[in-house]
């Protein structure tokens, strides 16, 4: 099987690119870009990989070995997480503060997205800390707060105009997840339910927690809609809360990723925007 080596990143030069695209002796070096470049026809083994991933790490460059001629039209599905990977904030963290309780439920946080604590038990935790806050604090979050993460809608522009479906799936909330639908044309979402009682939040989630076996359940349940296998569809996600959607995808894409997704993801986008994944896919 033929591989090509996808190199990019924000601040790369062209000479940056072709000096560590040299390392895997490709038999032939594309620029994609003014950041990006593609070796093609390379041969990596495992101390090879580790060598290229070494330096460009150094070098604020994303390196990604895959199989030649893999391309958007092998997918039929995207599906994102949203919190710090689609949009750069923790909503969560972002509500915390209105509370004045960000550092401890940013710490819970952290935790949860290392794989360190169980996600389902550290959400009902972060959640009861806000009990008490009126509802509009989360209006106060979308406006004033949340950002699309860097290259967020150009991605989606070109997985749409290739005919992808996408799917947001969250362990944040619905208050979110329901803006964003409309607002990017997303097809699909799905996230938790923030209790609300007169006018704040009581502190609870309304039904079942989506952890990352719900995750992966979505997935597989948009797929089964689509009429399509799991191998068709591209996950992209940054904490240890993502990685059973990941796993069952046909490529799997960690975003500014803590490194326990990071080691696991067939693409790891450190440096570079989501759009990213269209240099990976050219």
């Amino acid at each position: 099987m033929t591989t090509n080596l996808v190199l990019q990143g924000p601040q790369a030069t062209h000479e940056t690119l072709e000096r560590l695209a040299r390392l895997a002796n490709p038999q032939t070096i594309v620029a994609l870009g003014a950041h990006a470049m593609r070796a093609e026809g390379v041969t990596a083994d495992a101390a090879l990989r580790q060598e290229i991933g070494t330096a460009a790490f150094e070098a604020g460059v994303d390196a990604t070995l895959i199989a030649a001629g893999r391309s958007l039209a092998d997918f039929r599905l995207v599906a994102m997480d949203m919190d710090s990977t689609l949009i750069t904030i923790e909503c969560i963290d972002e509500i915390a503060d209105m509370q004045g309780l960000k550092p401890q439920v940013a710490a819970i946080t952290e935790a949860a997205m290392r794989g360190e604590l169980d996600f389902s038990e550290s959400l009902n935790r972060r959640v009861a800390l806000l009990e008490g806050l009126e509802a509009s604090a989360l209006q106060r979050v979308y406006d004033e707060r949340l950002r699309i993460s860097p290259g967020g809608e150009a991605m989606l522009k070109a997985v749409r105009a290739a005919g992808l479906k996408t799917l947001l799936v969250s362990g944040g909330f619905t208050f979110f997840t329901e803006r964003l639908k409309p607002r990017l044309g997303l097809d699909y979402a799905h996230a938790n339910v923030l209790e609300v009682i007169d006018g704040r939040l009581s502190g609870r989630v309304l039904g079942g927690i989506v952890d990352a076996e719900e995750k992966r359940r979505t997935v597989q349940r948009v797929c089964a809609e689509l009429g399509i296998e799991p191998s068709q569809a591209i996950v992209m996600g940054d904490g240890a809360n993502d990685l059973r959607m990941m796993g069952i995808a046909g490529l799997s894409v960690a975003f500014r990723a803590k490194p326990v997704v990071r080691e696991q993801a067939g693409v790891a986008l450190n440096f570079s925007g989501l759009d990213g994944l269209l240099n990976v896919l050219s």
